[in-house]
């Protein structure tokens, strides 16, 4: 099944190769973290030249806009011959992989999971406070990113159960608490790896997050993990767009 499921990500077979800048795998609407309207966002795909588009606004246990957001995706399929997909992101949430996931997810066609803050223990702690945590010498980079990979890993497992999955700007935790991903060691992505695999998750490499870095991009693609270009745009405007992607 995953293996079937290494696929079709905004209409784009997922592999090694590189990035298929046609596809934006994660955008943004006015429905969540976005400015724009879905039609808005649509219009300034098509004008950029973009093939397929993923919508992945922010949704968790309260959302109550799924089936307005899904049927406005679905009306904007008439206007466009780009591929449009419905997914939603969500939050690893607990160290066992515990996700905050909408009540409903019949409507999605993915799902693009993000752990934002670090579960350890029966905490969340957000990068603030990991820094501060590193600085107070009661935390180690090395330790982050293992508690980081371990719930990622969770999360992916629990989360392909469900709908298939797409991995959110993965490790961009580290760098906003100030540590630099060479703690991340070379077991710890053949982790990541195997669990992509397993899961039939591909990865997101976010333009607006600069993640993951170049480093963890050569190492998940000498994996055969598949990869995709994700803008995280939340303007219209940046849809599509890539620099940073571009120097990959």
């Amino acid at each position: 099944m995953g293996a079937e499921r290494e696929a079709v990500i905004g209409g784009a077979v997922g592999t090694a190769s590189p990035l298929d800048l046609s596809v934006d795998a994660h955008v943004h609407t006015g429905f969540a973290a976005g400015r724009d309207a879905v039609g808005v966002v649509v219009s300034a795909a098509d004008r950029t030249g973009l093939s397929a588009l993923t919508f992945a606004d922010q949704a968790g246990p309260d959302t109550t806009w799924l089936t307005a957001y899904a049927d406005a995706v679905r009306r904007a399929r008439h206007r466009t011959e780009m591929t449009l997909r419905v997914a939603v992101e969500v939050e690893v949430v607990r160290a066992d992989g515990w996700i905050a996931l909408p009540a409903d997810l019949a409507q999605l066609d993915a799902l693009s999971v993000a752990v934002s803050d670090l579960p350890l223990g029966d905490q969340l702690l957000d990068a603030r406070e990991v820094r501060s945590r590193i600085t107070a010498g009661e935390l180690t980079g090395e330790r982050v990113a293992e508690a980081l990979i371990a719930a990622t890993v969770k999360g992916l497992e629990r989360a392909s159960r469900y709908v298939p999955t797409q991995l959110a700007r993965p490790l961009a935790l580290l760098a906003q608490a100030g540590v630099d991903d060479a703690v991340v060691s070379a077991d710890l992505i053949a982790e990541l790896a195997t669990a992509c695999r397993s899961t039939g998750t591909v990865v997101e490499v976010s333009e607006a997050w600069r993640s993951p870095s170049p480093r963890v991009v050569a190492l998940l693609r000498e994996t055969g993990v598949p990869l995709v270009p994700a803008s995280d745009a939340r303007y219209a405007a940046e849809v599509g767009h890539w620099h940073y992607l571009r120097r990959l």
